[in-house]
């Protein structure tokens, strides 16, 4: 079983600003991590492969730095980490971003065995989109099964996996055909530690880095901004309100005394409620 792992570097957004006067996010000196939804979906690789074998490909498309996110996920287990980078990338929206990625992945399915498995987070917390795994699961033409809280069941001889996927209505149990692409939901599963001897080997393993030519991208006006149909017009912090919260104490009947506090600060609010009320 061949298992590949998509993970992105981002910023860690506890320590995000936003630059004043041009209104973007300043990334200089603001450590990076991986993405932690992708921490998930990387467990739950982890998981199957101990119980079925196999190997795990963690793919990222990034910078040269992004390296280091890589070796973070060999440490855990992953079997090898490829590391897409070109200076042709910079830029790309999910459109162009899910483009590389499908292609580096065909690629690695040559190089290293077609992947029965593709793994990601639902979501990544600098876009927060939710796009690229199932953009990645179109442009491969693979069945794709998001917001997955759990892998309930896997038969390789039958080429076939159950799972739970979370909705607004409750938990789907689905059962689809490999391969398939998941995004997995945060808080699915206990992220390992790690071994030391994974540590050990995560530390002086070669990462496989490809461009664009590469990975066999061949229509490089895909990728980055000349790719990316998406423009961020503006990013801005939200301004603090001027009106402060206000302290309803009630000694007796606090649910009531909180109704007649906020139909004293919204009058309009009453009537309105009393005409529905009517109408109904």
């Amino acid at each position: 079983m061949h298992i590949v792992v998509c993970i992105k570097q981002v910023p860690d957004s506890a320590q995000i600003r936003v630059h004043p006067v041009t209104n973007t996010i300043m990334r200089q000196g603001v450590p990076t991590i991986i993405n932690p939804y992708d921490l998930f979906a990387l467990e739950a690789a982890l998981e199957l492969r101990d119980r079925f074998g196999g190997e795990i490909t963690v793919l990222t498309m990034g910078p040269q730095s992004a390296e280091d996110s890589l070796r973070k996920a060999l440490t855990f287990g992953a079997d090898r980490g490829v590391l897409l980078t070109d200076r042709c990338f910079a830029g790309s929206d999910t459109l162009a971003t899910t483009y590389a990625l499908a292609t580096a992945i065909r690629k690695i399915g040559k190089e290293y065995g077609p992947p029965d498995l593709i793994f990601a987070g639902k979501q990544t917390i600098d876009g927060d989109t939710a796009q690229v795994g199932p953009g990645i699961a179109k442009r491969l033409g693979v069945l794709q099964l998001t917001y997955v809280a759990k892998v309930k069941s896997l038969d390789l001889a039958a080429r076939t996996i159950e799972a739970e996927r979370r909705s607004e209505g409750g938990v789907q149990v689905l059962h689809t055909r490999l391969p398939c692409l998941i995004t997995m939901l945060e808080g699915t599963c206990q992220i390992r530690r790690g071994a030391m001897a994974d540590a050990l080997r995560a530390a002086r393993a070669p990462i496989v880095k490809w461009s664009a030519h590469d990975a066999g991208v061949e229509d490089v006006s895909k990728c980055g901004l000349k790719g990316s149909p998406t423009v961020v017009k503006r990013v801005f912090a939200p301004s603090a309100r001027a009106e402060k919260a206000a302290l309803v104490e009630a000694a007796e009947q606090p649910a009531q005394a909180l109704i007649d506090a906020i139909f004293k600060h919204q009058p309009k609010l009453e009537t309105d409620l009393a005409a529905l009320a009517r109408d109904a």
